[in-house]
């Protein structure tokens, strides 16, 4: 009779034993953190002319090249600007998966520049969501083309520029994605007396995908206090992001022939609407330097 009871009680209070389990189950998958970090909010580090957002993950070693043609404006007897080619190197490497150093070197006026970019903050999706992402960039440019009188020639410090900018940006959802770029930029030295030595400019930024590897970009840069002495344009630039595995190949057009921000930001000098447009690209190519665990 004994073990009759025993039994019983055993088949009546099992339902409730399966349930507390179920029950503990789900209230400990409802407690974890299911706060993910929005990737991809652009193909690569550049969006055209400037930066984007992203930072190269630990160990990676990136080089870019980037072309910029002459104008298409210029006619038949140029090619349509192709008879004209600026070029710029450049090595980027991700010390971790925040922070990239880089080194570049231009053709157009001969400048090499270097610059560090951390991405402090992440766009989050999920329980504890975060709106967009915010990396900064710091640079420094050194113009070495031979452009004066011999008795004229600047000192290293005079031939500095150095650039301060914030890149913020969301990824809308997978097919848009959004970019504000407020940018400072400081000259040692200016054209003329009359000229600022230090810019603000404003930047906005956009990519639409259209395939899984295919996107269309924009980039429009706004300066807030332009050099006095000359007649310098807004930087305006459109482009294809073409991503083929480890590379990624865009095709741009746009009023800047300079590739660094010092150059396009400040020095443009074509009116996009009046057909001073350049044709150019960039091609990256990342390889794996340390293995990560």
């Amino acid at each position: 009779m004994k073990n009759y009871f025993l039994l019983s009680t055993f088949i009546l209070l099992m339902p409730i034993f399966v349930l507390g389990q179920d029950l503990e189950a789900i209230l400990e998958e409802e407690s974890v953190d299911t706060t993910m970090v929005v990737a991809g909010t652009f193909n690569g580090t550049r969006l055209l002319n400037g930066h984007s957002v992203e930072t190269r993950k630990k160990g990676i070693l990136e080089f870019l090249i980037s072309h910029r043609f002459g104008r298409i404006n210029s006619g038949f007897d140029q090619l349509f600007g192709l008879d004209n080619s600026n070029i710029r190197f450049g090595f980027e490497y991700a010390l971790n998966d925040n922070l990239t150093f880089a080194l570049g070197r231009s053709s157009f006026e001969k400048t090499f520049d270097g610059y560090a970019k951390y991405r402090l903050l992440h766009q989050l999706d999920g329980e504890k969501p975060f709106p967009f992402s915010l990396t900064f960039l710091g640079s420094a440019t050194e113009k070495t083309i031979k452009d004066y009188l011999p008795e004229n020639k600047p000192t290293f410090s005079e031939r500095l520029t150095y650039t301060g900018q914030a890149l913020i940006a969301r990824k809308i959802n997978q097919n848009l994605s959004l970019q504000f770029m407020p940018t400072f930029i400081h000259f040692n030295t200016v054209p003329e007396a009359i000229d600022p030595h230090d810019m603000v400019a404003l930047g906005f930024g956009t990519r639409i995908k259209i395939s899984k590897r295919v996107s269309i970009n924009g980039e429009y840069y706004y300066n807030l206090n332009p050099f006095e002495s000359m007649d310098f344009k807004n930087s305006i630039a459109f482009g294809v992001d073409i991503e083929t595995g480890g590379h990624i190949f865009q095709l741009i057009l746009g009023n800047s022939v300079s590739m660094i921000e010092k150059g396009f930001i400040t020095e443009t000098t074509g009116n996009f609407f009046k057909g001073d447009i350049h044709f150019g690209f960039n091609i990256s190519r990342a390889f794996q330097i340390k293995k990560t665990k």
